[in-house]
């Protein structure tokens, strides 16, 4: 029987990454393309487009990677399912806290699917753009993207579509995780989420899940006759930031009638101008939380979303020139996908003892630092001899220079052999991670 080649080795951490989902492949070169766009993803192209990612993985052109995405025979259930699955994974049953929150970007023409006029969140108006919801999981101080569906307007639906409301979407996403074994300690969202009560916090409640949701300034409480509402007094507490600086902010609690399982909050950084960009108003379900945890739990969702926004955008979430979904809908599993990647190089993941330090960190710009943009910023540092080589490669054809191949193809080989595992699965899983 005849036996395909193997894959064309990249770098030693994506290649063993990738190896995680290689049975969805059927053939070699659908993987190769699949490990491709993962190095294309983290690299430091300012835009991640198939011409210039083909370039830095040695490729003639793009069209392997765009037949990829747009024909290849992989089923994207298959491969989010088995995102998912490592993650649970590693998490081994602890619970995480969940983040919903939308993803909206600037689109040109109506000739996207779902791209239409409508309100762009992270650019606070109205523009010509496609939005996605998605739900992040933050474990151990560590984000990853776990589920997304985009949104479509009522006026972009297909014959086949049904409207949902982005709540109804949120809602949807956090049941199909909870039925694949996801646990949650504490569900965030903003204002969109804390103002639908039908939609999505009675779900929340239905799930018997503790979360901590913003609103508006005027949201609505109804009071029994007689009732009023009281402000208490403002407490100060520290906002502590993962980097473990703090600011200092207060905290008072709202409460309208009798105080009950849901309890309202005002946050702010002045209390006597109470400033519109940093005043919120949030509403908790959560038994025995204090104040302080309220505020710091708040400003999670806070820093967490901003960070998530700029990661994704590192690896070029909005950079596909894709017009039909379903061809945009996979390359954003790939971006997902290679967030995890550099996610699960987080020393607070790794279910093996701590390595040793590596050579690695003799590079003059090796990042010290344990965030996951110090992680990216490492991986790609990793990832230089190959990606450089495939650029310079083309001029070595024209002059050719031994020892300058020789010399790359020993870095190349040297960066590869010092990359050493750092997660080891059970379940007769026959492959490792590695990280610098």
């Amino acid at each position: 029987m005849f036996e395909s080649r193997p894959a064309a080795p990249t770098v030693k951490f994506v290649d063993e990454y990738c190896q995680w989902y290689k049975k969805l492949f059927s053939d070699v070169r659908s993987f190769e393309a699949f490990k491709y766009l993962h190095v294309g993803c983290i690299s430091e192209l300012k835009r991640k487009t198939l011409p210039e990612i083909a370039k830095i993985v040695g490729l003639d052109n793009q069209q392997s990677l765009h037949h990829f995405l747009t024909k290849s025979p992989w089923d994207i259930e298959k491969l989010r399912a088995l995102r998912l699955e490592l993650i649970l994974e590693v998490i081994k049953g602890r619970p995480i806290i969940l983040i919903i929150d939308e993803t909206g970007d600037r689109k040109k023409g109506s000739s996207t699917d779902y791209v239409t006029r409508q309100y762009i969140g992270n650019l606070g108006k109205i523009e010509n753009g496609i939005v996605v919801v998605t739900a992040y999981g933050v474990f151990c101080g560590m984000t990853f993207p776990l589920l997304f569906e985009v949104y479509k307007p009522r006026e972009t639906l297909k014959p086949e579509d049904k409207y949902l409301t982005k709540p109804q979407i949120a809602a949807k996403l956090m049941k199909r995780l909870k039925s694949m074994g996801f646990k949650f300690n504490l569900v965030l969202a903003d204002s969109l989420y804390g103002e639908s009560g039908t939609n999505f916090i009675s779900v929340l409640d239905e799930m018997n899940l503790n979360y901590i949701v913003a609103i508006r300034s005027n949201h609505y409480v109804e009071l029994l006759p007689k009732q009023r509402t009281q402000y208490l007094d403002w407490q100060k507490f520290k906002r502590v930031f993962s980097d473990l600086n703090s600011e200092k902010r207060f905290i008072r609690e709202i409460i309208h009638g009798k105080r009950g399982e849901h309890r309202y909050w005002q946050l702010t950084t002045d209390i006597e101008k109470l400033p519109g960009n940093s005043t919120w108003y949030v509403m908790s379900n959560y038994p025995d939380i204090t104040p302080r945890e309220v505020g710091n739990f708040y400003g999670l969702r806070t820093w967490v979303e901003y960070g998530l926004k700029q990661s994704k955008n590192e690896l070029g979430w909005a950079d596909y020139r894709l017009t039909h979904y379903p061809d945009i809908e996979r390359w954003w599993e790939i971006v997902c996908s290679s967030y995890l990647m550099v996610s699960l190089h987080s020393e607070t993941l790794r279910s093996s003892s701590p390595q040793p330090e590596s050579k690695f960190a003799s590079h003059q710009r090796w990042d010290d630092g344990k965030g996951w943009k110090n992680i990216l910023n490492n991986l790609r540092l990793i990832i230089q001899p190959f990606t450089l080589f495939n650029l310079i490669y083309p001029w070595l054809t024209v002059f050719p220079i031994p020892q300058l191949l020789s010399g790359f193809t020993k870095l190349q080989s040297i960066v590869y052999n010092l990359t050493s595992p750092i997660f080891t699965f059970l379940f007769n899983l026959d492959f490792h991670f590695s990280s610098a």
